[in-house]
């Protein structure tokens, strides 16, 4: 379906991949992973035509259509939100487009019948069964927009309904050829189990970036890890990959420190006996030992995994946080309607929820960022709140230097204490003096968590804290939030990270009101497919 031959792409010196040489079979849906900046984006490119590589050559079987998940939300703001879908198959698209205004004209000319005869030629070729209004509806229908609103235009609506629609866009036509890069942002647990099941048909080739593990667990049958300028193929799926990657770089570990030894030990004898004219020819051969033991070829994965560790500095009391009768409304719309709930002790809380639903002004209105339009929150005497916003890339920003930034939350904090939380979400001690405003979401999103380390409060408050970040550092999150003695609610459509740490789910329901659910996430998706 598609050939990778002898590729490489490299930015001046710096070299991504190089070497890389794939076949890509019709059938398997491959989980493109690997660290951030690894190159998983650019090789996407790469295969979709985007971007140029440094060298080699992609080949594509004849006649096989290729599908890319477009970035770009506002592309279509004059559009419909029926026409934007349709645009994804452009051919069509144009076709109907020229026959609409054709049929528009005064008087029917042989030429203009002419050309329309042509242009139903290609309706008849792109869409044999005449279908393509239901196809388009009923794909709007099940990401949540109604027939009645499929004619507005995309600048009506939300950056995460553009998304929605741009989802549908790459689908509809079902291309031979999928390229999917972080296809669940922005959406909710909902639709993220639409789109797996809607990818789980697909019968041609894919390739999908992703951060969300269960995603690429229900989707991909095979793994391209991109790692140290490679990019090697296994099969299965993500956790089939990381164990056996787990055991891989246990072996390589074992293996390097072995040769080290060695290494050692042959630098020491050498050392010890080539002035020694009785032993210059065992120095010698052992020399040519030395030369021969490659340390450099045992890699072990370039991956860093980040520490994080939540502390608190004072345990928590009895009384921890009450949410008392809290309702919000917006432009006469109910957002939040007389929601109550009391935060036990012990208790690590999953807050979900479609998306708009009002899970980020609960935070906010917890955090007294926002005022409810009636009702109260009561937090216990000895809780200290730690938040993580949702707007966090928009609100780390300045000339100040990473290290700065961090010691202006706790001017008495010890200075190795900043650094080391710095240092546990894998900024270096050089990294730590570039300016705030130079950061990627990523690495801001890091840097939230470097402040929420410091603080050690005694009860984390987190609004999607997993976007923007790799799969290393969501599993570094959830196993820290499980091992936290303090209390806990989290926002989050990461179903592994909410898998691993919550013990009761509360879901905002689109009436404004809340189930609350004692128990893991898993446990609470069985009990809603039974209501």
């Amino acid at each position: 379906m598609l050939q990778v031959v002898n590729l490489k792409k490299s930015f001046g010196p710096r070299v991504l991949f190089a070497e890389i040489s794939l076949k890509l079979d019709a059938g398997k849906r491959y989980g493109l992973i690997g660290a951030n900046g690894a190159g998983k984006t650019t090789f996407l490119k790469i295969l979709s035509g985007e971007e140029e590589a440094t060298e080699g050559d992609i080949h594509i079987a004849g006649g096989k259509k290729v599908g890319t998940l477009s970035q770009n939300q506002y592309a279509y703001e004059e559009f419909t939100i029926f026409d934007t879908v349709l645009y994804g198959n452009k051919r069509l698209f144009d076709a109907i487009k020229e026959k609409e205004k054709l049929y528009l004209s005064e008087e029917f000319t042989d030429e203009i019948n002419n050309r329309l005869g042509e242009l139903e030629m290609i309706c008849c070729e792109e869409d044999p069964t005449y279908e393509y209004d239901v196809k388009i509806t009923k794909i709007l229908e099940d990401l949540g927009f109604p027939s009645s609103v499929q004619g507005e235009l995309m600048s009506t609506i939300t950056g995460g309904d553009k998304f929605k629609v741009l989802l549908a866009q790459v689908l509809y036509p079902k291309p031979d050829i999928l390229f999917l890069d972080e296809p669940t942002n922005n959406l909710d647990i909902e639709t993220i189990g639409w789109l797996e099941n809607q990818l789980q048909h697909h019968d041609g080739t894919m390739v999908v970036i992703s951060h969300d593990r269960h995603f690429l667990n229900a989707v991909c049958t095979h793994i391209l890890d991109v790692d140290y300028k490679q990019i090697r193929e296994f099969s299965g799926t993500y956790d089939d990959w990381y164990i056996a990657s787990t055991l891989v770089a246990k072996q390589a570990q074992t293996d390097r420190d072995k040769k080290l030894k060695e290494k050692a030990e042959l630098e020491k004898f050498i050392t010890r006996f080539s002035a020694n004219a009785s032993k210059a020819k065992q120095a010698t051969s052992r020399q040519k030992q030395l030369d021969k033991l490659d340390v450099q070829a045992i890699s072990i994965s370039s991956r860093r995994d980040p520490s994080i560790v939540f502390k608190q500095k004072r345990e928590a009391g009895k009384e921890v946080l009450e949410v008392k009768n809290i309702s919000k409304s917006y432009d006469g719309e109910i957002v939040l309607d007389n929601i109550s709930f009391m935060f036990d002790k012990g208790d690590k809380i999953a807050l979900i929820g479609h998306n708009g639903v009002g899970k980020t002004t609960l935070c906010e209105i917890m955090m007294d960022n926002v005022k409810p339009d009636s009702g109260e929150v009561k937090w216990g005497a000895t809780i200290s709140p730690s938040y993580f916003p949702q707007n966090t890339t928009d609100l780390i920003k300045g000339d100040v230097t990473l290290y700065d930034w961090l010691r202006n939350f706790d001017k008495d904090a010890d200075i190795s204490e900043i650094r080391n939380c710095l240092g546990r979400m894998l900024f270096n001690g050089q990294e730590q003096e570039k300016l705030v405003k130079s950061c990627s979401g990523g690495e801001k999103h890091r840097m939230m968590l470097s402040k929420i380390m410091l603080e050690q409060g005694n009860f984390l408050l987190l609004d999607e804290p997993t976007n923007h970040l790799d799969l290393e550092a969501i599993i570094a999150l959830g196993e820290a939030l499980y091992n936290y003695d303090g209390g806990c609610i989290c926002v989050s459509h990461d179903r592994e990270l909410l898998d691993a740490f919550a013990n009761r789910i509360i879901e905002i329901q689109e009436n404004g009101t809340i189930l609350d659910f004692k128990g893991s996430y898993e446990e609470f998706v069985d009990y809603k497919k039974s209501l």
